[in-house]
């Protein structure tokens, strides 16, 4: 129909834009019904005019707002066109949406997902996995999963979730890959990036009561908590002098320990060399620095001494897991930044132990002008007289600064092959004077350096 064409034409000049977008809003708000009013604001003579023509009723220059009604402007469409107001809007702009019917059909997509994780046994066991399902509905998760049609990547990250939670104790570790097909199918479905991949881990954040990973060794040690191996390879620990019982690895170790060699272990090697470690006392440090130090310096006399080389990987806390549950204590030493004492209080509420010279007198003592804090205060659980030291002082103490003291605990510690209870006699170890024991609350004793 030509005149059709032509009245449609008409409609999109710029004087209809701003009526027949408020119609659209009104329409699609509504479920399509004509009842309602729409209004221009402030509209220039060109709209004025438009309106005029379709309301049929004159309106002065300079009215501040334009009211039509749904059913006159269908009216006059229809007598322009032959189409009528809906088909105009979808000939102009595309079809309308019904948002009634689609908030409703909204809630019933979320209402569903909330049913089906809430069907999983983990619901009623587990106070985490509720946590993780009320945020997911909070955060809007929930609702861009119904959005987007990805509704089954709830139901595979609860699947996988239950299958970790089942697996017996001593069920060993499974590849991510492994677990990916088992699941969906798809190898690669867990990796880093994917929709599956980070609902999981968000859950087993909270599992661990940890924050939500935000590095790829952060990634690998939630998941291998998790019994789960990523990159078994990449993940790496840096050692001197750690003998260790078992075929392999525990053969490596030693032999290392007889020459004084530093030694790089990877999760692979973990996993796939059982090993035993019996020794009274591990060393730990944050910086690679210090271990070259008590490698040129010492040798092979140095006790036992255990690197982060910076946020722990998952092979260091599998290693010190070990050592730690043979009856070893850790004693921990690290940059006094935050970011520094953030990793003594996670090394040491998971693993026990003794914080390693990280007490409020040392900090003073090695505290100098310089390099300012940054970022939010710790709480320091073995000493909370720390923080409060390091937020007075602004100062950050890294280890290698404090490398003679720390050297001098190891040259004079005796405790490479003979186990002690509580602190060795004095002379034995001097770095016994510097620590204290932490098993998660805070330790009101008296640090003497």
């Amino acid at each position: 129909m030509s005149g059709g064409a032509a009245g449609v034409e008409r409609y999109r000049g710029p004087e209809y834009r701003r009526l027949l977008a408020a119609a659209r809003r009104s329409l699609e708000r509504t479920g399509g019904s004509l009842a309602g009013r729409i209004s221009v604001a402030d509209p220039d003579d060109a709209e004025r005019k438009a309106i005029i023509g379709i309301t049929g009723a004159h309106q002065p220059a300079g009215t501040r707002r334009l009211t039509v009604s749904l059913e006159a402007l269908d009216a006059a469409v229809s007598r322009g066109t032959g189409y009528g107001l809906v088909p105009l809007l979808t000939e102009l702009g595309g079809p309308l949406r019904n948002r009634p019917v689609a908030a409703a059909s909204l809630a019933a997509s979320r209402a569903e997902l909330v049913a089906l994780a809430e069907a999983s046994p983990l619901y009623l066991a587990c106070d985490w996995y509720r946590q993780w399902l009320g945020e997911l509905r909070q955060d809007g998760t929930l609702t861009r999963l119904a959005t987007q049609g990805d509704a089954g990547i709830l139901a595979q990250g609860v699947h996988v979730l239950e299958f970790l939670a089942s697996r017996p104790a001593g069920a060993g570790t499974i590849a991510l890959p492994a677990l990916a097909a088992q699941i969906t199918g798809d190898t690669k479905a867990l990796n880093h990036g994917t929709g599956l991949g980070t609902l999981v881990l968000r859950a087993l954040a909270l599992q661990a009561r940890v924050p939500r990973p935000g590095s790829a060794a952060e990634r690998r040690d939630l998941w291998d908590r998790a019994g789960v191996l990523v990159d078994d390879l990449a993940s790496r620990v840096l050692v001197l002098n750690l003998p260790a019982e078992g075929e392999g690895l525990g053969e490596w170790l030693t032999g290392a320990a007889r020459y004084g060699t530093p030694f790089q272990v990877t999760l692979q090697q973990l996993a796939a060399h059982p090993i035993r470690v019996s020794c009274p006392r591990v060393f730990v440090c944050e910086n690679p620095a210090v271990l070259r130090r008590a490698c040129a310096e010492l040798g092979a006399a140095c006790p036992p001494l255990v690197c982060t080389e910076g946020r722990p990987s998952a092979a260091f806390h599998r290693l010190v897991g070990l050592a730690a549950g043979a009856g070893a204590e850790l004693w921990y030493h690290g940059d006094f930044d935050w970011p520094g004492v953030a990793i003594a209080a996670d090394v040491l509420g998971r693993h026990g132990g003794r914080a390693w010279r990280m007490g409020a007198g040392d900090y003073r003592l090695a505290a100098r002008p310089g390099v300012r804090l940054g970022g939010d205060p710790v709480d320091t659980p073995w000493d909370p007289g720390l923080r409060e030291a390091m937020s007075i002082e602004g100062h950050a103490v890294y280890e290698e600064t404090v490398g003679d003291r720390l050297l001098a605990d190891l040259a004079t510690c005796k405790c490479r092959t003979q186990k002690s209870d509580g602190l060795p006699p004095d002379g034995q170890c001097q770095a016994g004077t510097g620590a204290r024991r932490h098993t998660g609350g805070p330790d009101t004793s008296r640090s003497v350096i």
